[in-house]
């Protein structure tokens, strides 16, 4: 892959950044992998909704404790790019402030069924990072998402009996 510069990607760094990114999608994978979970759940819900999501989406419905930084986002779709579920489609520009409008990946689904699989194959999971964190046991996830799906939508009648 080259950059928009049409140089070497060895020369100019693209390739030690990508497999930098890579390298910390792995840990972070490793130490957030029930926030990447509720965020992969998420993104295939607005995806059997809507069709097209990006990171906007995702981080309206996943709520971060305040000892999780957003990073732990870019985590969330390669795995399931690289599974067929869902594909890039272009790019478009962040609403959050925050973001200064720059451009994100577009995601579109690529196998409807493998979605509805995938989703019911990987329910949610406890927060047992958070668990450790508080000193007990007992306590259950401390943040979580449930998206409602109304009946008689895409994503219900994709997925009849499995709970979302």
């Amino acid at each position: 892959m080259r950059c928009h510069h049409q140089c070497n990607p060895c020369k100019c760094g693209t390739a030690e950044g990508e497999r930098r990114k890579q390298d910390a999608f792995v840990t972070l994978s490793a130490h957030r992998e029930a926030v990447i979970r509720r965020a992969q759940r998420a993104l295939l819900i607005v995806l059997l909704e809507t069709g097209s999501a990006m990171a906007d989406d995702v981080r309206k419905l996943v709520a971060l404790p305040p000892t999780i930084g957003p990073k732990v986002f870019g985590a969330v779709p390669l795995p399931l790019a690289r599974a067929g579920i869902i594909r890039a489609d272009g790019f478009s520009k962040t609403c959050r402030p925050v973001g200064h409008a720059r451009p994100v990946t577009l995601w579109a689904l690529a196998d409807r069924a493998a979605a509805v699989q995938w989703l019911a194959d990987h329910p949610d999971l406890e927060d047992t990072f958070e668990q450790r964190k508080v000193g007990t046991a007992s306590q259950r996830v401390l943040f979580s998402i449930h998206p409602t799906i109304e009946p008689g939508t895409a994503a219900a009648t994709a997925a009849p009996g499995v709970e979302i």
